[in-house]
């Protein structure tokens, strides 16, 4: 018998007054809630930068509001930025004394995939994280 797909998701539009360390607390506290900065402290770490790195670049260089989404199925973690730009983003070679440019790299070096397309009104940008393996339980079994 097939398993049923276990989903679970949150929301969060965030102006650009809003400022990104509410999109980091915000991602931060829903992680908590799933446990994981007590079992995956640098995947959360990896996560909440990926989730700041996005919306700084709708804020930035799509002048937009964010849409922050995080969504959770049985593979990945899914961390989707939306904005109101179809401008694909580019991976930009910031030289050693640019203060700046090196978020796509880095949320390309801390996510297991990235992906990014065009919308009817902007696009989404999208990271996945695999989740951290299930504690084991007493009997040597792991929790699912």
């Amino acid at each position: 018998m097939a398993q049923d797909l276990r989903a679970v998701g949150w929301a969060r539009s965030l102006p650009i007054s809003s400022g990104v360390k509410t999109a980091r607390d915000w991602t931060r506290g829903h992680l908590a809630a799933l446990g994981w900065e007590r079992t995956a402290p640098d995947l959360v770490d990896s996560v909440v930068l990926t989730a700041s790195e996005l919306v700084t670049n709708a804020h930035v260089h799509a002048h937009s509001t964010a849409q922050l989404i995080l969504t959770r199925d049985e593979e990945c973690l899914h961390v989707t930025v939306h904005d109101a730009s179809a401008q694909l983003p580019e991976q930009r070679h910031a030289g050693n004394e640019a203060p700046g440019g090196r978020g796509l790299f880095l949320v390309d070096a801390l996510a297991h995939d990235v992906a990014a397309r065009r919308c009817p009104r902007g696009k989404d940008v999208t990271a996945c994280f695999e989740p951290p393996p299930a504690p084991a339980q007493p009997d040597g079994s792991s929790k699912g």
